[in-house]
């Protein structure tokens, strides 16, 4: 059957050479033709767990309460915050925003509700509100209101009264909101049901809608940045504005991703020319290799953009890791091409390109199967934008293998073979020192790798996964200097959500009243003449029908308050509670009476009712939310720690049951995907390791030579690890993938010595001398590919993404101990025990 296949493949590729580079032509440039299509993803949605329960009740809270997707610029003027020339720039600055056509509403110090500028009693609540944009308002006394009230203070106004905020609130679409919904109801029955014909085409509709209208959105997100940040670009000769917030992350993350994309991509095709020409000396083999290269990425980048198929910041880096390992094999092609070559200087082309094809097509084989599982091992990972680039970079890998045998050979038949190159350069020297230093030093080479496993162990027990997002970017870049501004002046970034229900039990038991305090208050429209008349009628209103907002819950509702308010990595808390002593500072008395209470919930104006109730209690008054601002920059911060404390105060110390109690918002989110690391690490290196070890039980036919084997590459990932954990380096969303991407490459190498040492054993049954062959022929590809392999990957430090730096880095790192461990720690295991 192989010979079959052998003859088929001669008689199409190599006797039609012009006939196959046509038809590879036409491929790639038809896939070439949806590049347009290619997309990019850094939304908050990409940070998560597949199938995260906790997304869906995230989603459920922002429809309820409000999304967190909001602009934050914060301003820290020359002059003083309440300066006459500070805040007319300030209304500008406002006005400006407000003009966009995508911005729904901008919150400034001019435009929030002052009860105390001058003070304002019951009676008057309704007609006695102020604002800092009014004229009657007392600037003096809205200065220490903003600075001291509960509402405003580290939130609008940093506490030393230097810097204040504004918030952009956007547009929000409703289409975008809806045909999410549905596509994630869809695609939740089909995982645990199954779906129907016409569900199926629904939702394959639903999708490509959903796609569509995402990236109309992605792309009107990055225009409206752009413009806010023209806006605020005119005013900075006043005042240091830094911009903040979820889209301008998303926005910045986009671009960082396209920076990212291109500078590889040079970065790594210069590369790719400078190696090339200095190993091979002549333009053919430089010149094939980067045709190959240029047809799999336009090929790769078509599909991709043909099936919709966004890039995160995981992925950026995709171009150029398969310009590297599509380089890889075309090396191995090229090397034992010369090989061939020099021992028949006379062959004819058609020869010298069959012999190597027969040669080398079924250890490039297993070893493109070996890479593709290894980036397949991701997918078991449960982080999506993980699982897609090892989708992608499995895809990636297959087409290089294809045009690897096609396009490459193809071009090459229309080539005259010349004269072979002597091959006794530098790279022989360094392969034959490498095999001298194996011959003599066996033992040695044992006892230092040994070290270096136990050195790799002892740093793996040190492993954490707890980082900071804002660590993910340069302290240069507009994010981490924003949010570290947040951070320690106003109120803390990353919000949580702890949203608290009433007692189901009471619930069923509540009853409605007879009398409401909204119909009651009619009598009361004028000015609250007799604000504290008819203590009868004092359970009615929506503090009877509401669990929390009564004066028998308000103190529980503080007593909640002030514990999240204490913890040491919380800033900024808003609840019910902050309302209450807004309330208090009117007057004492009326939170202790539920008439009163009722009575000012229905004279409030509705901007103001909208802002102090809506975002912290439910429609049905049964249900609690207090918005948390957590301290992302505090180097102390233990995420899934202070979750644990929150639940556990809130249960031990204030008795709420464990069952009401939910935690929500992209802290809690990021943390499930932090803490979901460790199981991926262990998921993915389990996978890869028992995949390829079976593809080297099916390989070698020996289970001894199999586990020998398989030891360099075990060794490669577990220094690699111990050196992440003696580093301090957290495991991340980029540093998961080193271990099985290290292993998966790795063992390309492995399968090439193993399978020319066992032919050069067949020879003359000499492992000595199989050893320096294996060194002078196959360790030259050996070498070229794994150096090019650490400098293709150390190209990634170039990014502007710190996780994506450390992977590049910590992996070419990985494939030089990869590179030493087969050229010697290998053949010693070979020789010793297989």
């Amino acid at each position: 059957m192989l010979s079959g296949l052998s003859k088929i493949y001669e008689n199409v590729v190599l006797k039609r050479p012009v006939a196959t580079i046509v038809a590879v032509a036409a491929i790639v440039l038809s896939l070439g033709w949806f590049a347009q299509y290619f997309s990019l993803d850094a939304s908050a949605d990409s940070l998560t767990l597949e199938r995260d329960a906790e997304l869906r009740y995230y989603r459920f809270v922002r429809a309820r309460y409000g999304s967190d997707d909001f602009l934050l610029v914060t301003y820290t003027p020359d002059e003083a915050v309440f300066s006459d020339a500070t805040l007319a720039d300030i209304r500008t600055l406002r006005d400006a925003l407000s003009a966009l056509p995508n911005v729904e509403s901008v919150t400034s110090i001019l435009d929030v509700p002052l009860v105390n500028s001058p003070p304002v009693n019951l009676r008057n609540i309704a007609s006695g509100i102020r604002y800092l944009k009014d004229e009657d308002t007392d600037r003096k006394l809205a200065e220490v209101e903003l600075l001291t009230s509960p509402l405003y203070e580290n939130l609008l106004m940093s506490s030393d009264g230097l810097t204040t905020a504004l918030r952009i609130d956007m547009h929000r679409d409703l289409e975008y909101r809806e045909l999410r919904e549905k596509r994630d109801a869809l695609r939740e029955k089909q995982f645990l049901e199954g779906l129907s014909e016409d569900e199926s085409k629904s939702l394959e509709e639903i999708t490509f809608d959903f796609d569509a209208q995402t990236r109309r959105l992605l792309a009107q997100q990055e225009q409206d940045i752009a413009a806010v940040r023209t806006i605020l670009d005119r005013h900075r000769a006043s005042a240091t504005l830094h911009l903040g917030g979820v889209p301008m992350i998303v926005a910045d993350s986009i671009e960082f991703i396209r920076h990212d994309l291109l500078v590889f991509s040079i970065a790594v095709f210069f590369f790719l020319v400078v190696i090339l020409g200095i190993s091979f000396h002549r333009r053919r083999w430089v010149m094939l290799p980067l045709i190959t290269c240029a047809a799999t990425c336009i090929a790769l980048i078509g599909l991709l953009g043909r099936l919709d198929w966004r890039v995160t910041v995981v992925s950026s880096n995709f171009v150029s890791l398969v310009l590297i390992l599509c380089l890889a094999l075309t090396l191995h092609i090229i090397v034992r091409y010369r090989e061939i070559h020099e021992a028949n200087p006379d062959a004819d082309q058609l020869t010298l390109v069959r012999s190597t094809i027969r040669k080398i097509v079924e250890p490039c084989f297993y070893t493109a199967l070996t890479t593709i599982v290894a980036f397949g091992s991701l997918l078991v990972s449960g982080i999506r934008p993980v699982i897609d680039f090892g989708w992608i970079m499995s895809i990636g890998i297959a087409i290089a293998f294809i045009l690897s045998f096609t396009l490459f050979p193809a071009v090459l038949m229309l080539l005259r073979p010349g004269k072979p190159t002597s091959r006794n350069d530098l790279t022989a020297a360094i392969t034959s020192f490498f095999a001298r230093l194996t011959l003599r030093h066996s033992n040695s080479i044992l006892l230092a790798f040994s070290a270096l496993v136990l050195f790799g162990l002892v740093g793996v027990t040190q492993l954490t996964v707890e980082n900071r997002f804002i660590d993910y970017y340069r302290q240069s870049t507009e994010i981490y200097s924003g949010m570290e501004l947040i951070d320690r002046k106003l109120g803390g970034t990353t919000p949580l959500d702890v949203i608290i229900d009433a007692p189901a039990d009471l619930l069923s038991s509540m009853s409605p009243p007879v009398t409401t305090a909204d119909d009651s208050a009619d009598d009361y429209e004028d000015e609250f003449d007799d604000i504290y008349a008819d203590e009868s009628a004092s359970e009615a209103g929506i503090t009877s029908r509401s669990y929390w907002f009564n004066s028998r819950q308000l103190g529980q509702v503080s007593a909640i308050h002030d514990y999240l308010d204490a913890l040491p990595h919380t800033g900024k808390v808003l609840s019910l509670a902050t309302f209450a002593r807004v309330l208090e500072q009117l007057d004492a008395e009326a939170v202790k009476d539920n008439f009163t209470l009722s009575i000012i919930y229905k004279k409030l104006p509705d901007d103001v009712r909208q802002a102090l109730f809506a975002p912290y209690l439910s429609e049905d008054g049964n249900q609690l939310r207090y918005n948390v601002r957590v301290f992302e920059s505090d180097p102390s911060l233990q995420r899934a720690q202070l979750l644990q404390e929150i639940r556990a105060g809130l249960t031990e110390h204030l008795d709420i049951d464990d069952s009401r109690i939910h935690l929500s918002g992209m802290l809690v989110l990021y943390n499930n995907m932090l803490q979901s690391l460790f199981r991926s690490q262990i998921m993915t290196l389990s996978v890869v390791f028992l995949a390829i070890m079976l593809m080297f039980l099916l390989l070698f036919r020996s289970f001894k030579t199999a586990s020998v084997a398989i030891v360099p590459n075990l060794t490669s990932a577990c220094l690699v690890l111990g050196l992440m954990g003696w580093l301090g380096i957290p495991l991340d969303l980029m540093t998961i993938t080193i271990a099985a991407i290290t292993v998966g490459i790795g063992v390309d190498d492995t399968i090439h010595y193993v399978h020319r040492f066992r032919r050069e054993f067949s020879v003359d049954g000499d492992y000595q001398a199989a050893v320096a062959r294996c060194h002078r022929s196959i360790g030259r590809a050996i070498y070229y590919t794994s150096v090019t392999i650490m400098l293709g990957f150390s190209v990634l430090a170039l990014s502007r993404f710190i996780p994506t730096i450390y992977f590049g880095l910590l992996t070419s790192l990985a494939m030089l101990v990869a590179l030493l461990a087969n050229m010697t720690l290998l053949p010693v295991l070979i020789v010793t025990f297989a």
